[in-house]
């Protein structure tokens, strides 16, 4: 089968999947408990308002009235209106989302940074000190919870060491933005020169950075050590310790190189994982992200935001998974023809 086939067969299970996400997110918000125009109003008015209140809503319409109305929104970029703020839930996400895309690459980058070369070590000295030792390290980061490790964060390096920002956002206090390219501080204070702006915006994302990147260093480095030991014993590198090449370049530029293929595909989920996962770590270090966003609507009962950001990662997730699909399709020809 051609790769224009394989894409097409792919593409065609997308869109059921975005469809079905879409009536699941419906639901979900449909059937929460609270009422959007009560939040709206605000919960002194009298009932009579809320009734109106109801009707210019649509809330008053048959449930899949209210659906119709919410898919044809969606399809039209149209996500609804925030009754916090006041303004479009899609410019609230426009303005937000940056912020949770700067702390989801960071993150990603140190859990890469610690999890290959701990994954590494484990697979070079198996079931030694070095081995065990990551496996605690593994198990540890995966088995705190975020906001756990992000308080204990703050009060070791912020409390008692005083070497970590207060949590107040992305830029120290007195700091302003740097000029907007693209949306991220720390390449933005690159491209503009603003060297004072740059080291606050990487010191206030040090620590948050940091407290989601050991949450999900843990499978990136479970995926190395495993892969890296069925590499470490095949013929190809038996035959290169036989030949004498050094064993640097043996583990690190012939294993290694083979092994990083499968975490391509745990690449594309801790990316999504921490899009969404990341709620948690934003209300801690009051990040002024997506996440922080949602778990503030969730708190006033809004419904836009909670339905707009749960929409956001499901369609994250599947997008994620269709490009390495695709990606996986154009290295390796034989997964097209399953």
């Amino acid at each position: 089968m051609g790769f224009l086939g394989y894409f097409l067969r792919r593409l065609s299970l997308v869109i059921p999947t975005l469809l079905g996400v879409t009536i699941i997110t419906f639901t979900l918000t449909y059937v929460l408990p609270g009422n959007p125009a009560v939040v709206k109003a605000g919960p002194l008015v009298s009932p009579e308002v809320v009734k109106e209140l109801e009707k210019e809503m649509g809330l008053d319409q048959p449930a899949w009235v209210q659906y119709w109305r919410y898919i044809s929104g969606v399809a039209r970029g149209d996500l609804g209106q925030s009754a916090s703020t006041g303004r479009p839930v899609l410019e609230d996400f426009r303005q937000r989302l940056p912020a949770t895309l700067e702390l989801t690459l960071a993150s990603l980058l140190i859990a890469l940074l610690i999890g290959i070369p701990l994954g590494v070590q484990s697979a070079v000295h198996r079931d030694t000190a070095v081995d065990h030792i990551g496996r605690i390290v593994g198990v540890a980061g995966v088995a705190m919870p975020t906001f756990w490790t992000g308080l204990l964060g703050l009060y070791f390096f912020f409390f008692l060491l005083g070497v970590a920002p207060p949590p107040l956002g992305r830029l120290g206090s007195g700091l302003e933005p740097p000029t907007s390219i693209t949306g991220l501080y720390v390449i933005d204070s690159l491209l503009t020169g603003n060297w004072k702006t740059l080291g606050s915006s990487l010191h206030q994302l040090m620590l948050p950075a940091i407290t989601l990147g050991l949450s999900v260093m843990a499978p990136i480095a479970r995926m190395v050590r495993s892969t890296m030991l069925e590499i470490l014993e095949s013929d190809y590198i038996k035959s290169a310790w036989a030949a004498g090449i050094p064993r640097r370049q043996v583990i690190y530029g012939d294993a290694l190189k083979n092994a990083l293929i499968p975490v391509i595909t745990i690449l594309g989920i801790v990316f999504g994982f921490l899009m969404a996962g990341n709620a948690v770590v934003e209300s801690v270090f009051a990040w002024p992200g997506i996440g922080n966003y949602a778990i503030t609507s969730l708190m006033t009962k809004d419904s836009g935001p909670i339905q707009s950001f749960v929409l956001f990662v499901a369609v994250l997730y599947v997008v994620v998974n269709f490009v390495i699909d695709m990606v996986y399709g154009l290295i390796d020809p034989r997964i097209r023809l399953d």
